[in-house]
């Protein structure tokens, strides 16, 4: 068989087997095996190895763009030195991704401007490096999509589409203040999710004032119930960021 023959055969069945890779980069590294008397086996092993970290490249970008997470916000750009020795120890168990197997969820709580949403989504950029599928929104805006979802009939199949996810972020439910029919969308997603699916969940509101969400006593017990069984809370009682970082920049124009 002619070399241009094998080219053409090694071209298909990488265009058949989707090996696009592999494909771009036979020849050279061949080429190099040759050169440096590689056997067959090390020359496949590199050829597997790059088509397999392209492949993970391009799914984790993929998965990025379609969590809709602040790309700003990840560990690189988050200070975890202000965090409590408590919480900081919490963050670092939570970044090996193991909670979204056990589906448990994560609560953090916090004054405004504490970094609730940053440390959520830097936890959540960290986790779709690791292979894991997040979805990030805020609560108001997913509760309004749901509730056109069920206008349309559609709400079930909805929330199936979200089970793909392997953790959903629900970014300030405390600014929620649904009426009765949008905390009835709102407390359906957590109870599809409960042992199903990991949440993230963001609030300035501690437990005891989340029945200005949820409306009635019994729903607000049921609410919390399965959003706390099998949870991780994350207390930020630490000064606000965005004001220390005011405060220093008026110093620095003082001096």
């Amino acid at each position: 068989m002619s070399k241009q023959t094998v080219k053409e055969q090694v071209e298909r069945y990488c265009r058949e087997l989707r090996l696009p890779t592999i494909r771009e980069c036979y020849e050279d590294e061949a080429h190099k095996a040759e050169q440096e008397q590689a056997d067959f086996t090390e020359f496949l092993l590199e050829m597997l190895k790059q088509e397999s970290e392209v492949r993970l490249q391009k799914r984790t970008e993929r998965w990025l763009s379609e969590s809709r997470l602040p790309l700003h916000k990840n560990l690189e750009s988050f200070d975890l030195k202000r965090l409590p020795k408590k919480v900081m120890h919490q963050v670092k168990v939570l970044l090996d991704g193991s909670f979204l197997g056990r589906k448990e969820n994560v609560l953090a709580f916090g004054n405004p401007g504490s970094g609730k949403t940053h440390l959520v989504s830097a936890i959540g950029h960290e986790l779709i490096h690791q292979g894991f599928r997040v979805y990030f929104c805020e609560c108001r805006f997913l509760v309004e999509m749901l509730l056109r979802e069920k206008r349309e009939l559609r709400l079930e199949k909805k929330l199936r589409s979200l089970k793909k996810y392997d953790a959903l972020i629900l970014d300030d439910i405390g600014y929620v203040q649904q009426d009765r029919e949008e905390m009835e969308v709102l407390f359906t997603l957590l109870a599809q999710r409960y042992e199903r699916g990991s949440v993230m969940i963001t609030s300035n509101l501690p437990f005891s004032k989340w029945d200005s969400i949820f409306k009635d006593t019994m729903t607000t017990a049921a609410a919390i119930d399965r959003v706390v069984h099998h949870s991780v809370i994350l207390e930020l009682n630490i000064p606000s960021y965005r004001m220390e970082a005011a405060k220093k920049k008026m110093e620095k124009e003082r001096n």
